[in-house]
């Protein structure tokens, strides 16, 4: 009968105690909340600028007679400025980022030439010119730094024709490397180093000295003396939608 009274009394409590906890308010836990990752993929356009230099753009005269010859300098491109503006888009699998971009520089370079006692009256003159680039990229993601090789066409050129002023308009090649760095999810800055070969080689034209002149009457021989290489060092910012 004890034994009966206090198994009821138990029962009872328990009940009580269930239904009082079920009574409470219910605490939820906090809601996670995930940041989101940051992924180099999409398009992007963007502005550069930096230095270029070339290969020496000297001319070496070539005369008909002794001590007609001689050498004019003025045709180079080192130290100019270059800038203008970058369009691509990259993909990003893991930690490699894989991408194309195309971008189109102006060259602060001119072509004057002082000939001196040489009469040529085809010489020209240039105040700037260009260079484009067609490139694919590779690179090497952490977290919002890339690192990344670059290579591709090359068109334009970093120098003027001394012969003629005329801006290189050539085809070649480029290839370099760089790094970039998101500042935001959409705000990138990078810099870059590009080595451009546009294939010009030499050229040489002919003309003819006019009678009366400091030097003798005859046909002469100019030619540049360069390859048409050269390399550009720039900055940039990108935005990527």
């Amino acid at each position: 009968m004890r034994l009966s009274l206090v198994s009821t009394a138990v029962l009872a409590a328990c009940l009580a105690t269930s239904s009082y906890a079920a009574d409470l308010p219910v605490r939820a836990a906090p809601p996670v909340i995930y940041a989101p990752v940051f992924t180099w993929t999409g398009f992007y356009v963007g502005l550069n600028a930096g230095v270029g230099w070339s290969d020496s753009r000297d001319v070496v005269i070539t005369g008909p007679t002794p001590g007609s010859s001689g050498i004019l300098s003025g045709g180079g491109g080192d130290g100019v400025f270059v800038g203008g503006g970058q369009i691509g888009y990259n993909f990003q699998v893991g930690s490699i980022v894989y991408g194309v971009e195309t971008d189109i520089q102006y060259v602060d370079v001119g072509g004057d030439v002082s000939w001196g006692a040489y009469s040529w009256w085809a010489r020209g003159g240039n105040d700037g010119g260009y260079l484009g680039t067609v490139r694919a990229r590779l690179g090497y993601a952490i977290d919002r730094t890339l690192i990344y090789i670059t290579g591709g066409l090359a068109y334009g050129g970093l120098n003027s024709n001394p012969l003629t002023g005329n801006n290189t308009s050539n085809i070649g090649w480029t290839i370099g490397g760089g790094v970039e760095y998101a500042f935001t999810n959409n705000w990138t800055m990078k810099i870059e180093g590009l080595y451009i070969e546009n294939g010009e080689g030499r050229k040489s034209r002919a003309f003819v000295n006019g009678p009366g002149g400091v030097l003798p009457a005859g046909l002469y021989t100019a030619t540049t003396d360069g390859n048409g290489a050269g390399g550009i060092l720039r900055v940039g910012v990108n935005y990527k939608f």
